[in-house]
């Protein structure tokens, strides 16, 4: 099984990801579900945030871990730039506990810049791991020059991951950022590392050469593009599903091993990045 250190836990390379989870009480069941039986098979990490439906995502992910022993999950959550100051950052956390149903996070993510100083959302974020609330802290949606920036600040290097927009075909990071984190030992946790899907214009699905290479390892296209994901260094993933079949289908893609030809045709079928491109927020 593919693993990642992360916040010094060694942890399986696929995540749970839970935007636009908790917002429909007609499926609240089967998503529940879905989130259990990805930790029946072995996933440790869950990731959510207060933004994701207004804090019910953060319910849903609280009921759902609640029977099992919470040392064995790594639960990371995010705080909103508004909510992202000395004011304001320990109520947030306190609510977000609170619906969690637990008394730490893992890792607490900035889950993207806004108007507050940088300097004082990191100091209070290192004061909230001090204390022992969260265990450690890192940022979503920066790009290398808000990486650079961090780095100079007085806990900036204590930041133990970035949370990024990355799959096959959204490449951009590799320019410049992924190379700077991997030199600084920050790991990428990959949201969307299926990308959007068809409807919101995604190719991925059903490119040819991604479907030739499912076929040659007997497995689906959603699969192979996880594995592809999980097979860069220093990346967790974690995609979204709202059903346990899809997340058992999510969990196999931790045995595939892309091969160097594999790895080949992928690229000449989304190029490596030649140019910086802009962040997308989600």
């Amino acid at each position: 099984m593919k693993t990642v250190k992360i916040a010094h836990h060694e942890v399986p390379a696929l995540g749970i990801g839970t935007w636009e989870m908790g917002d429909k009480p007609e499926i609240r069941t089967e998503e529940i579900a879905a989130i259990r039986a990805g930790l029946d098979a072995g996933l440790r990490v869950i990731d959510t945030a207060e933004m994701y439906g207004n804090g019910r995502s953060e319910k849903l992910v609280g009921e759902a871990i609640k029977t099992y022993q919470r040392s064995n999950i790594f639960l990371i959550s995010k705080v909103l730039p508004s909510n992202a100051s000395a004011e304001h950052m320990r109520r947030s956390l306190e609510n977000s506990l609170k619906r969690l149903q637990t008394d730490y996070l893992d890792l607490y993510l900035y889950h993207w810049r806004g108007a507050i100083p940088l300097e004082e959302t990191i100091a209070e974020l290192q004061s909230l791991q001090d204390e022992g609330l969260i265990h450690a802290w890192g940022v979503s949606n920066f790009d290398l020059a808000d990486m650079e920036e961090l780095w100079q600040l007085p806990s900036g290097r204590n930041c133990a991951a970035n949370e990024d927009l990355y799959n096959l075909e959204t490449r951009g990071i590799e320019y410049s950022l992924l190379p700077w984190q991997r030199e600084k030992q920050v790991p990428l946790i990959a949201y969307s590392p299926l990308g959007r899907g068809v409807k919101m214009g995604s190719t991925m699905m059903k490119n040819q050469s991604v479907l030739q290479i499912a076929e040659q390892h007997h497995a689906t296209a959603y699969q192979i593009l996880l594995a592809w994901v999980m097979q860069q260094p220093d990346v967790l993933a974690i995609p979204k599903s709202s059903s346990s079949e899809h997340l058992l289908s999510n969990v196999k893609a931790l045995e595939i091993e892309l091969t160097q030809e594999d790895l080949q045709t992928l690229d000449q079928a989304y190029p490596k990045p030649d140019h910086k491109e802009p962040l997308a927020i989600y």
